[in-house]
């Protein structure tokens, strides 16, 4: 049921969360318009890393020309360390591997960060969110641990915030800050490094095996203090500040609102299973990554173990992969050591252009299977970007729809491959045969279905879940399981643990159902569950379409919800009470010269419980002309 234009604001309803505020919620602040592009000294070096070889990395992006596509932050990760001065708290560099820090009392990075820059370059930094680092917890063998007493080995943020914000930033002119939390997770009373009086006791915040064991609200305010403290000393600067969380601590719903990335997944290895987790779970996270907040599936491990010169059809996969979902580009890689075949993966200006479309969108799935999935992204020309894997070892045939791409079938589709540049067309539909581990990936372009608007699930980077329903957080069932390096076999295997279980999805209900309302199936939309509200972005669209209704995955009897559409905090329409097996209803809005539209599903009478919230379906939700 349309309902007609009003006059209520939200803002009397400040209080409620599904209020209408007319402003956009997720983070903006540093600056990462795109995803990051560039190096970072882990996955090559560990804890064993110098000045050395930085600079001859920084090097590297400039003289093979990657820092002209981009690959621009060199930032170096855990090991730089040396100790926490006392009483003062100043933190030390290691100047023995970093020469250039030595200036008397008062080690700087300021020589170093000067000649990145002087380079065109940005430098970038490594910290912890707890006391110590997770060098010290978890790989203690590692070289390059921090020295002295117990407080002069506390080297992580925890206390010290506002100093080592300032001293990073202000002093040591860095751009970018990894933010580790292994320091709120691995240090309670009963570890034994805890134990033996190498460490203090930090009782742990974030339980990577449960969710309901983890201070979500407590983790969550630690992050957000870096935020602000970056905002006090870094405010006029294009920081970008990296969260790396693993995907732990309901990071899923509030690491867009707080950082300029955030991990989603434990470390990635380079094993071919690691990177199928790691992959997955951002796959079902398109309408949690916008400018300035990117979800983070790790590193890139090209060039090593699965991903070597000897595997290049993984490594082309792996990287491929890593571009659609708008994961940031930093290479892991030892760049001394860079081959012609590896440079021609990193290097792939088209598939790198499609990571660094102005349009910002998340790759979305069409097609989703144990063995193939298809993904789509709508780029800021209209065209879109597609992408064909084969998750197997065995070659799979695919086919590919122009349903899938949201083009007309009867209309040609013409493909440009991005791997070697040939180029054909089809209509309707087109078979082709991947080879294992193989990833196909092209520029499409035709007749799109909405010619003169877009679909909301064409538009991710423009569409945020402000509220999107979740009571209590769950971990994600559906994201490979992989044998994890660090255990092996020894144990019961890996279980669920990252969180994002149940949140808004593109093109299907939540929990990964059917979109499907009283029988009638949709193929386009936002699923979400009942009670959240939704932000979108529009600059230049004059008319909100939709269908809304309760999705058939839910249960009868389970109350009523209510849509709304509003634009810059004005309710412009609502929808009639809609229950479960009541068919979809049309509801729409004048949006010309909206900025931020939001659409709240409003639900009352359903039962108490993170299972038994109605799904509410956005079907065919487009913005047009």
């Amino acid at each position: 049921m349309l309902g007609a234009a009003l006059c209520c604001s939200g803002t009397a309803m400040a209080a409620d969360p599904l209020a209408a505020t007319g402003r956009w919620s997720a983070n903006t602040d540093g600056h990462a318009p795109l995803p990051p592009m560039g190096w970072n000294s882990w996955n090559a070096f560990n804890s064993d890393v110098d000045e050395e070889k930085v600079l001859a990395s920084a090097q590297a992006l400039v003289d093979t020309k990657l820092a002209t596509l981009g690959y621009r932050y060199v930032n170096i990760d855990d090991g730089w360390w040396l100790k926490r001065r006392q009483p003062d708290g100043r933190l030390i560099i290691r100047t023995s591997h970093f020469p250039s820090a030595k200036s008397g009392r008062n080690p700087s990075f300021r020589p170093l960060t000067d000649r990145l820059h002087a380079m065109g370059l940005k430098a970038g930094l490594y910290s912890d969110i707890g006391r110590n680092s997770c060098g010290q917890i978890y790989t203690p063998d590692f070289k390059n641990q921090p020295e002295g007493s117990v407080a002069e080995r506390e080297v992580g943020l925890y206390g010290h915030v506002d100093q080592d914000i300032r001293l990073f930033f202000a002093d040591w002119n860095f751009d970018y800050l990894k933010v580790d939390g292994c320091g709120v997770r691995g240090l309670p009373a009963d570890a034994p490094r805890v134990r033996s009086g190498l460490y203090r006791a930090l009782p742990p915040l974030v339980d990577m095996q449960s969710l309901g064991g983890t201070d979500v609200a407590g983790v969550r305010a630690l992050y957000q203090d870096v935020h602000d403290a970056l905002r006090r000393h870094a405010g006029n600067r294009d920081y970008v500040y990296s969260l790396c969380l693993w995907g732990a601590g309901d990071v899923r719903s509030w690491g867009k609102d707080v950082g300029n990335s955030s991990r989603t997944s434990d470390d990635i290895q380079p094993v071919w299973a690691r990177m199928l987790t790691n992959f997955d779970t951002v796959t079902h996270r398109a309408l949690y990554a916008h400018p300035g907040s990117w979800n983070d599936p790790d590193m890139l491990f090209v060039g090593t173990g699965d991903f070597d010169e000897a595997h290049l059809t993984e490594a082309r996969s792996h990287f491929a992969l890593w571009a659609m979902v708008n994961s940031p580009l930093i290479i892991g890689y030892d760049l001394r050591k860079l081959t012609p075949a590896l440079l021609s993966v990193f290097g792939n200006a088209d598939i790198v252009a499609l990571n660094q479309d102005a349009a910002a969108n998340q790759a979305v799935l069409a097609f989703d299977s144990e063995e193939v999935q298809i993904l789509v992204k709508t780029l800021a020309d209209g065209s879109k970007a597609v992408a064909l894997f084969n998750r197997t070892a065995s070659p799979t045939p695919v086919v590919l729809t122009a349903q899938q791409l949201k083009m007309l079938p009867d209309a040609d589709v013409r493909l440009r491959d991005l791997w070697t540049s040939k180029e054909q067309s089809f209509r309707g539909e087109v078979a082709m045969t991947l080879a294992p581990h193989e990833t196909m990936i092209f520029k499409a372009s035709g007749s799109r279905r909405l010619a003169k608007g877009l679909y909301l699930s064409e538009q991710t980077g423009r569409v945020n879940p402000a509220v999107d329903g979740v009571v209590v957080p769950e971990a994600d069932p559906t994201i490979y399981r992989s044998v994890t390096p660090w255990t092996k076999t020894r144990g019961t295997g890996d279980h669920a643990q990252y969180g994002g279980w149940g949140g808004a999805e593109v093109d299907r209900a939540p929990y990964g159902k059917l979109m499907r309302v009283a029988g009638t199936e949709f193929d386009t939309g936002i699923g979400v569950l009942g009670n959240s509200r939704l932000e979108v972005r529009n600059d230049r669209f004059r008319r909100f379409t939709a269908r809304v209704g309760i999705n058939d995955s839910g249960q009868p009897r389970s109350g009523t919800t209510v849509f709304q559409v509003w634009g810059d905090g004005r309710l412009l329409a609502t929808s009639q009470p809609m229950a479960f097996g009541q068919p979809a209803a049309p509801l729409e809005a004048n949006v010309d010269g909206v900025k931020i539209v939001e659409l709240v599903a409003r639900s009352s009478g359903a039962p108490a419980g993170p299972r038994t919230a109605q799904p509410a379906i956005w079907a065919d939700a487009a913005l047009s002309e």
